[in-house]
């Protein structure tokens, strides 16, 4: 068997090592080894690298990203994935460099645009940023992921109207994107539009049952329009999914003690009081936790 298959079957090692435990550091050990049987085995850079970014040992994720770019000079991925370490790093006027040699090999290619965008957006430059996202989807007119940048843009700003017609564009080329809707759901709420808000809640979590955060956020429409016994089940639902949702653990201690304060024999006040000592827990600064428990705790002196 030559070097380069015996390679190749190291990194093959690597790659069901990494799907069975990711990130680990027998993935890592098999990747260095096909890398020592072939040093221009460029995948075993890439996966090696990816390792050390999850890792955030960036120093390390640098050297074989960089290798990459030098084993393929002309692939335009290999610098938007340098570039990213860079980014990371919180170099941006590294970054940026790297992007726009990915899009001096190809002057279409999306991702380097988008990644420009996202420069522009995190040094404070709102119209750059805008001016990258549309080309990006001037470049490929079919491609979700502009539109959704552009809209997380438009969000960001506050520019309602503009973002909501943003995510609609991304809904018309994936409905089932799901931030996309969760993101609208967000916005409705902060427009009032509860309706509206909970329609888009219910399709997110029609195509992820398991969002926590979705079904929080449900919860917190329903108990704002009177609707407690939905609110309690969303709550329910999401602390099922994510024992440790602060929030939701928040608000289901907070509609609770409604209950008790009108009923006191209809919930169990130590319960609450547990509750609100749990989010604690999780967070110390909670300001709501912390409020509601002084006042729930008065009563018992």
């Amino acid at each position: 068997m030559n070097q380069k298959t015996s390679a190749r079957e190291w990194f093959m090692k690597g790659c069901r090592t990494d799907l069975i435990d990711p990130q680990s550091d027998k993935a890592i050990e098999a990747y260095k080894r096909s890398i020592i049987l072939d040093p221009t085995f460029t995948a075993s850079y890439v996966n090696l690298g990816f390792i050390y970014l999850h890792r955030e040992d960036y120093e390390w994720a640098l050297i074989c990203l960089q290798r990459v770019t030098e084993l393929e000079p002309n692939n335009p991925e290999a610098y938007n994935n340098l570039g990213y370490v860079y980014e990371k790093m919180g170099r941006l006027g590294s970054a940026k460099q790297i992007y726009e040699r990915a899009l001096a090999l190809d002057q279409g290619n999306v991702e380097a645009i988008i990644n420009l965008g996202h420069i522009a957006e995190l040094e404070g430059n709102y119209h750059g940023a805008e001016e990258r996202y549309k080309n990006a989807i001037e470049a490929d007119p079919n491609a979700e992921s502009p539109r959704f940048f552009l809209a997380l843009l438009y969000d960001h700003y506050d520019m309602f109207d503009e973002a909501i017609q943003a995510y609609q564009e991304v809904l018309a080329k994936n409905p089932s994107h799901e931030k996309a809707l969760f993101n609208l759901g967000n916005l409705y709420v902060q427009l009032g539009d509860y309706e509206k808000g909970i329609e888009f809640f219910k399709r997110a979590l029609t195509f992820d049952s398991n969002n926590s955060e979705a079904w929080n956020n449900l919860g917190s429409i329903y108990e704002i329009t009177k609707h407690y016994e939905d609110a309690i089940t969303s709550y329910q639902k999401s602390l099922a999914l994510n024992p440790f949702q602060e929030e939701a653990n928040v608000n289901l201690a907070q509609i609770q003690y409604n209950q008790y304060r009108s009923n006191p024999g209809s919930v169990n006040k130590e319960g609450i009081i547990r509750r609100l000592h749990f989010a604690l827990s999780i967070n110390s600064q909670k300001s709501r936790a912390k409020q509601l428990l002084e006042e729930i705790t008065k009563g018992n002196m």
